[in-house]
């Protein structure tokens, strides 16, 4: 993976991609991290630049996290080469296939 991300980084990093500016709570919730899980990736992050926190102006107790600019940047990066990645590895299946597959996947994350 670009910029040495690991999974968890780069799922926090393009889960705040999605959503923008969200509690450290909710953010791990979204990406189901557990609470020190969540706290330990958000700590890397911020010490490479990559994201900042700030006081919820709602609730002090709360912090909100965002990408920076070298953040969002790193996490377009990482999505893109995420999809080359992934239009290489399921190339071989038909677009029925590929669509089957993603609803088993799917599935089993919801369960």
């Amino acid at each position: 993976m670009i910029e040495e991300l690991t999974p968890p980084q780069f799922s926090t990093l393009a889960k705040l991609r999605e959503v923008g500016s969200c509690s450290q709570n909710h953010l791990g919730r979204l990406i189901h991290y557990d609470s020190a899980t969540i706290t330990g990736v958000i700590n890397r992050l911020k010490s490479r630049g990559l994201i900042k926190s700030s006081k919820d102006p709602l609730d002090p107790r709360r912090r909100q996290i965002e990408l920076t600019d070298k953040g969002r940047r790193t996490a377009d990066a990482a999505i893109e080469t995420i999809g080359g990645i992934s239009g290489e590895t399921f190339a071989p299946l038909t677009r029925e296939e590929f669509r089957t597959l993603t609803e088993i996947l799917k599935k089993i994350i919801r369960r």
